[in-house]
This record gives structure tokens, C-alpha cells and sequence, in this order.
């Protein structure tokens, strides 16, 4: 039989170590030893997680004779969730949770698990909480639990021996870091326990089928805490994105072996929960009754949602010797980059203003096609021209001032149609050739053409 073992290695160069020490005797790196879990068979080479590979019973084949059916998706009754996952739960999957304290994740889980507890089999385990306070919440949310089990474990092994014997089809772990295992001498939360405890709760999943959400905690620069190597075990990875102190609550998809990334489920937080938003693009948007400078609607997509999003800026005089370049919701050195071009492409010199712009809502928008509506709200600002409340912009700017597309042109243009926008510029690869009814479209492909058509 295979004895479990303890030993510590370098996270710099990957030698180990049966002790602990200060520095590593390879490398010579300082605090780089940690605690991992050896396994010694009975011929005495060292196998570390044991189980992965070469199990009894595994064999060679051609991937020609791998039988594969059609992904049995079980939808979890929040439709937003639902999309997230990419249309809903796969047995066998794990997923990971991460976000601030008190943003949300255990309300969600709980409604979730309440909400299809009538057609599966659902285990709660809590780690943080006792079941007097999992039933306060569940009650002040107005949540049937009668069919959600419930366990308060925070070690693996026992863990594993009341799922086995319930035999949920799904579990909640809240948190993992909060679990040990006893194979392990380190304390909960440490990398060592973090990292072991996942690896076998991910192992028992796959073996049995059972669909996994672990809660993970986040740090202060907003990612998942622990070993980074977390994020590679599990099948898909969501973020809670937003102010914990706000209204809104935004769930991100930043990892999916069975759907799209970077698709956004929007919730809003009530004193009965998380409610779903169905229409979010309502939420973005000011709708301000007479045009503002400064404001710009653009067309951004979220996965496979396309979302309308205001863009505002403020252009003032600095009375700083190096002005200040102020970014919420998008990289602050694309607005560096993109100031630039303003000035070398369209002769508007702006090295003695302040520039602050902000992307409404508090939603992050990452994609090329911000810098087009980036440009004209910031333009807007400065010569204190306001753009129509009908019009909707979106494009990448490139540093030889053309306007390049953008994916999924004509489903951004269909979506603003159908909230009642009545203008569109956009880049001219981008403009369909039957047009999209209800919408006049501008289309440019160089920077200059968009001074011209804003003048």
C-alpha cells in the first residue's frame, strides 16, 4: 500500500525538501518551501497526486474510440446563472466562485440550490457558518430548503464520506478555505491545505459524477487567494464583480470548458435575495432628457450578450505640471494610447487637460471596440459638443488612425435597434449590406472621416 507522506517544495525551481528551512538548499530562494503531499509506494518512488494518472485499469486508445454523448445540461431555475455556465450544469463539472465578502455568493448558491432542490439531489456543506445561520438566511430570504441538506465539515475525508453516502448530484463546498485535510499538518487556508483539498474533492467529482461549486475566497487585488494552480483544477471559474455596498451584482465568467468566457449574468440585490436582471442594459445607460457632453452610448459584448453601456468623460484644465489621466471601467493606458492619436491623427491638443473618463454602472469593459466611443465622448467634453441621445458608437482606433471592426457588428446593431437607438457610427467593415432596419448607419474608416462627421 501507498504511504502518504509530507514534503516541502521550492515554488522557484521545484526541488524538495523532507524538512522545512528558510531557504532553499537549490536555489538558494528565500520563504519559497511549502508543504505538498508525497505518496511513497512500496518501491519507493516519489508520486505526487497519486490517482491523476495511471489508475488500474486505464488503457491506450485512439481518440477515434472514445464514445461521447451529447453534454446533459440541467438548468439550475436562474436564468442568469444558467448563462454563465454556459446554459446550464454539467454532471461531473466543477466549478469555482470567488468574489468579496459579502457580495453574494452564498445567498446565490443557497437560492440556487433551493430553487431545482425538487428535481436533484443538492448538499450544502458550510465550513464558515453553522446551520442555526445558514437557516436564519435561508428564512430571511424567503427560501424553501426543505429538500437541501445540509452539513457543517471543514475536514476532506469526512467530507467525502457523508457525500458518498447521501450521494447528492450536486454540493456546495462554502468556503475551500476553510478545509483540511489530515494528510496535511499545515493549518486551513494555507496554499498546502488549499491546494490538496481541491485536488480531492475535484477527484471525487469526476469519479462519481457529482457536480461541484466551491466557494473560494478573494485578495485585496481582487483574485481568487491561494495557489493560482486552483483555477487550472476546476472546469469553470466565475467572479463577482461590483461594489458589495451597491445595488448590483455582476457575475463573470473568466474560465468555461463548457461555454463561453467572458459571458455576464446580472443580479440585483434586495432584501429577498439576489433578483435577476434580464434586461441589464437598462441599468447602464443614464438616458439623459436633453444630449450631455461628454456621454457616449456604445455596444459592447459580454460573451455572447450584447450590451449597451454609457461611456462619459470629463476634459478640464489641469493646474498640475503633469496632467492627470483618470480611468474607471477600462485600461488607463489604452487612454493614454488613444490620446495620442486624437493628437497625431486629428490635430487636438490635450496635454494641459485632465481627462477623467468612467464606464457607467460599474461594469469593466475590456474589448477594442471602447476606443472609437472613447475618442468622441472625450472630444465631446472638450469642445462642449453634445452627441444625440440616439446614437450609439462603437469601433477600434489603431495607431495609424483607421477604424478597424470589430466581432459581431451586426448582432451590437441589431440590439441597439431594438432598444430604440436611431443612429448609428460604426467602422465600415463592420456595416451590413442590407442594413438594419429602423437604424441610419455612418460608417468611417479613418479618423479624420470621424472629425468631419462630428463637426
Amino acid at each position: 500500500m501507498a504511504k502518504a507522506k509530507t514534503a516541502y517544495q521550492c515554488s522557484e525551481c521545484g526541488a524538495q525538501s523532507p524538512k522545512w528551512a528558510g531557504q532553499c538548499g537549490d536555489c538558494g530562494a528565500w520563504n519559497s518551501l511549502s508543504e505538498v503531499l508525497s505518496v511513497v509506494p512500496a518501491g519507493g518512488r516519489t508520486a505526487r497526486f497519486a490517482g491523476y494518472a495511471g489508475e488500474a485499469g486505464a488503457r491506450v486508445q485512439t481518440l477515434s474510440e472514445v464514445r461521447f454523448g451529447a453534454e446533459a445540461r440541467v438548468s439550475l431555475g436562474v436564468e442568469e446563472l444558467d448563462r454563465v455556465l454556459g446554459g446550464g450544469l454539467v454532471a461531473g463539472s466543477v466549478v469555482l466562485i470567488g468574489g468579496d465578502p459579502g457580495i453574494g455568493k452564498s445567498t446565490l448558491l443557497l437560492q440556487a440550490l433551493a430553487s431545482f432542490a425538487g428535481t436533484l439531489k443538492a448538499l450544502y456543506v458550510t465550513g464558515e457558518e453553522s446551520p442555526e445561520q445558514v437557516s436564519v438566511r435561508a428564512r430571511r430570504l424567503g427560501v424553501a430548503a426543505d429538500d437541501v441538506r445540509l452539513l457543517a465539515e471543514t475536514s476532506v475525508e469526512r467530507i467525502i464520506e457523508h457525500t458518498r453516502a447521501e450521494a447528492p448530484q450536486v454540493v456546495v463546498i462554502d468556503s475551500i478555505q476553510t478545509l483540511y485535510t489530515e494528510l496535511l499538518q499545515s493549518a486551513p487556508g494555507s496554499v498546502a491545505q488549499v491546494r490538496e483539498s481541491a485536488a480531492q474533492l475535484v477527484r471525487f467529482a469526476k469519479q462519481t459524477g457529482t457536480a461541484l461549486f466551491l466557494v473560494g475566497h478573494v485578495t485585496k487585488e481582487g483574485t481568487l487567494a491561494g495557489p493560482r494552480v486552483l483555477e487550472h483544477m476546476v472546469d469553470t471559474v466565475l467572479y463577482f464583480e461590483g461594489d458589495s455596498g451597491g445595488r448590483y451584482r455582476v457575475i463573470r465568467a473568466v474560465k468555461n470548458r463548457f461555454g463561453a468566457v467572458n459571458e455576464l449574468g446580472v443580479f440585483a440585490m434586495t432584501d429577498a435575495g439576489l433578483k435577476e436582471v434580464r434586461n441589464p442594459s437598462s441599468i447602464f445607460l443614464s438616458r439623459h432628457e436633453q444630449p450631455v457632453a461628454g456621454s457616449v452610448i456604445m455596444v459592447t459584448m459580454e460573451g455572447t450578450r450584447p450590451l449597451l453601456v454609457e461611456v462619459q468623460a470629463l476634459v478640464d484644465d489641469s493646474q498640475l505640471s503633469n496632467p492627470r489621466r483618470v480611468t474607471v471601467g477600462l485600461e488607463h493606458n489604452r487612454l493614454a494610447m488613444l490620446l495620442a492619436v486624437q493628437h497625431r491623427h486629428g490635430g487636438v491638443f490635450m496635454s494641459d487637460q485632465d481627462v477623467f473618463v468612467n464606464v457607467v454602472g460599474g461594469v469593466r469593459v475590456n474589448e477594442t471596440a471602447v476606443d472609437l466611443p472613447v475618442l468622441l465622448a472625450v472630444l465631446s467634453s472638450f469642445r462642449d459638443h453634445p452627441l444625440p441621445n440616439d446614437l450609439i458608437v462603437f469601433g477600434e482606433v489603431g495607431l495609424a488612425g483607421e477604424i478597424r471592426p470589430v466581432p459581431n457588428g451586426q448582432e451590437r446593431l441589431r440590439e441597439a435597434a431594438k432598444l430604440g437607438f436611431k443612429r448609428a457610427l460604426i467602422p465600415a467593415a463592420n456595416a451590413p449590406k442590407s442594413g438594419i432596419k429602423g437604424l441610419e448607419l455612418s460608417a468611417v474608416s479613418r479618423y479624420a472621416e470621424v472629425l468631419d462627421w462630428f463637426s
